[in-house]
């Protein structure tokens, strides 16, 4: 047999061989990161109860919803004070907001979630304040239809008179329950949608914020950020995913106020 024929086989079964093997890679990782959300799920609090109010009482409550996954539902805490939205709240009642807070956010959600999420939020008087958080693992669509279902929710929102804060993806290359190589592909993966998310939920009238850039290297670098089960926030950890929302928050509030 010539060598150029051996050559030219050799070739074909080695791209066969890389092809089966990024797919059994892709497919492994898939199962561990379901099997890592399952777990941890399954032994962590499905969120505090997130129904309070904040501040001197006056005759126009600001009304802070809270939409999303567990990040803003606070899965990993037990109180609602230690939660995104109980921090933000307390962060607007301290400007002298009577801030009244609430949550439709569902611990496992997705973007294709939202709909459903935004239709609750809507189903009274519209909230002043609208905060989106989504840690992106749950998300089984392409980036490109979950920016777009991303988009549509902050659109709607907008078009009912809420001013819409959108946290994008945060750092997953930080959340220790994941194996390498899962970690760092994770984090690849919401970078990549972190990316698509901003100019997307702008142009729907929303304004993003880049979590991973504000606070990946602290979560990276503290494992206090976390909670024990090492895929969720602690205490800490939502603290600093508040104050790194709070500038805008603050603005949507002050806009909501005028």
């Amino acid at each position: 047999m010539r060598l150029s024929t051996l050559l030219r086989r050799a070739g074909y079964s080695a791209a066969i061989g890389a092809g089966v093997a990024v797919v059994t890679g892709t497919a492994v990782m898939a199962i561990e990161l379901y099997a890592a959300r399952r777990a941890r799920l399954e032994h962590a609090a499905h969120g505090p109860h997130m129904r309070m109010w904040l501040g001197d009482a006056d005759a126009t409550p600001l009304k802070l919803v809270m939409l999303g996954d567990g990040l803003s539902a606070g899965v990993g805490v037990e109180d609602a004070g230690d939660t995104v939205g109980g921090v933000l709240a307390e962060l607007l009642a301290g400007v002298r907001h009577w801030v009244a807070l609430s949550s439709v956010a569902v611990p496992g959600a997705d973007t294709a979630d939202l709909h459903t999420q935004v239709a609750r939020a809507l189903l009274s008087e519209p909230p002043d304040v609208a905060v989106i958080l989504l840690n992106g693992l749950a998300e089984t669509m392409h980036p490109s239809e979950s920016v777009a279902q991303l988009a549509g929710a902050v659109r709607k929102l907008s078009a009912a008179g809420t001013s819409v804060v959108v946290g994008t993806c945060p750092d997953l290359s930080s959340l220790r329950a994941l194996a390498q190589p899962l970690r760092a592909i994770a984090g690849w993966r919401g970078s990549r949608l972190a990316r698509a998310q901003a100019p997307a939920v702008r142009l729907a009238g929303g304004v993003p914020v880049d979590l991973a850039s504000r606070c990946g290297v602290v979560f990276r670098t503290d494992r206090g950020m976390l909670c024990p089960d090492g895929l969720h926030p602690s205490a800490e950890g939502y603290r600093t995913l508040a104050h790194a929302l709070y500038p805008a928050v603050y603005d949507a509030a002050s806009r909501a106020r005028t």
